[in-house]
């Protein structure tokens, strides 16, 4: 009974996206690990930006040094 749990930025992912996210995942674990898509669970989280850090910075902060 696989558990996978999905963490992105709130920032925009839409139903439609978050679907194909849970079925990719759940097909992924069935064919590479013979894992049964029924007894498989997928938990999409979204995360405030100014919650979620990168390389010690927040996220906003890293974007910003890397498109310099």
């Amino acid at each position: 009974m696989p558990y996978v749990n999905v963490k992105v930025t709130r920032e925009g992912v839409t139903p439609a996206q978050k679907a194909e996210v849970v079925a990719g995942v759940t097909r992924l674990l069935a064919e590479v690990l013979g894992k049964d898509p029924a007894t498989t669970f997928v938990v999409i989280d979204e995360v405030e930006p100014e919650d979620w850090g990168i390389g010690g910075l927040p996220v906003a902060e890293y974007r910003r040094l890397a498109a310099d």
